[in-house]
């Protein structure tokens, strides 16, 4: 391979090393996070609760009964901190796995993807309160932050799920195969034509 190809002084090749770079930058909290639910499975299922609690008190009776079954047993209260301790590791294990991915460069858009989908949660559970009182002033401020950051690192793993890399993408190959196919379809009606002719 020859020396790199320069636009102006800038080398194509730093998109790559600066990928090598933010990826697992960027992957870092979501394996930490991974790891904490692991690790200390109890704090999360209480931020799942009093997410659920939450979320109880905008969701009407008729919609949470006719919810699935494990939808609906949520909405109403009825699991067990047990339950929803292991629902945070489970949970916690995919953002690990997931995160490590996206860090090591393992079928990055696909882990980002999941990223951006494994932080949903993480944004419903920590929606505003509307109820007064429910929470106290620190509270309330330390769940608007999570909201935050599972939003800002929701958006940045969607981002990074679309980075295509340089490379051309679906559309695109699609694209320009239907017009390579149509391109030897005339290719070969031409020459049949001809040989018609002869």
């Amino acid at each position: 391979m020859g020396p790199p190809s320069t636009r102006g002084d800038v080398f194509l090749e730093e998109p790559v090393l600066l990928r090598r770079i933010a990826r697992p930058l960027f992957a870092s909290w979501f394996v930490s996070q991974g790891l904490d639910a692991l690790r200390h499975p109890g704090s999360h299922a209480q931020v799942m609760r009093d997410g659920l609690d939450a979320l109880r008190s905008r969701v009407p009776s008729t919609a949470r009964a006719s919810a699935p079954a494990p939808v609906g047993k949520a909405l109403d209260g009825e699991v067990s901190d047990k339950q929803l301790a292991t629902v945070a590791q489970a949970h916690g294990a995919a953002m690990l796995v997931a995160g490590t991915m996206l860090a090591v460069g393992r079928a990055p858009r696909t882990a980002a993807l999941a990223l951006a989908g494994l932080t949903v949660p993480l944004v419903l559970v920590n929606l505003p309160v509307s109820r007064r009182g429910a929470l106290t002033a620190a509270q309330k401020k330390a769940r608007t932050e999570r909201l935050v950051q599972a939003l800002s690192f929701t958006g940045g793993a969607v981002l990074a799920g679309v980075d295509l890399e340089g490379r051309p993408g679906v559309s695109w190959r699609v694209q320009h195969a239907m017009v390579d196919r149509a391109a030897v379809k005339a290719a070969r009606a031409a020459e049949a034509a001809r040989h018609v002719d002869d």
